[in-house]
């Protein structure tokens, strides 16, 4: 936790020993390893609250995307259904037109071939 290896923790022993005494040093090591285990506690409870505010903040963002990805999705959809009618509806002016175009120049060639014909059954 702190990376105090055995010599480290061997002077720091010694040096309470003769600060403290040998009366005092027991009291004092117990109420050390008190406080350190209420930190620890304290510590883990503010890491698992963090965590689940995390899970939390997460969860409420996935299910605003999913919500958007839904929401383009169906856009998507309108939007190809609106251009494929839009499309369907340009054919059938287009075949429309065509068939109109179509007839406008079969009309007048018909009647030149009869025209034709005609004149050619006079000449006779």
């Amino acid at each position: 936790m702190f990376d105090i290896g055995m010599p480290e923790m061997i002077v720091i022993f010694i040096v309470a020993l003769l600060v403290l005494g040998p009366k005092k040093l027991p009291e004092v090591a117990r109420a050390l390893g008190k406080g350190l285990a209420e930190f620890k506690k304290t510590l883990q409870d503010v890491k698992e609250s963090v965590n689940e505010e995390f899970k939390e903040t997460t969860s409420d963002i996935r299910d605003s995307v999913m919500d958007v990805k839904k929401q383009i999705e169906a856009e998507v959809q309108d939007t190809t259904k609106t251009i494929s009618g839009a499309i369907g509806e340009a054919k059938e002016h287009m075949d429309k037109a065509s068939e109109e175009i179509n007839k406008t120049f079969e009309t007048p060639v018909k009647k030149e071939e009869e025209h034709a014909d005609g004149g050619a059954e006079e000449k006779k």
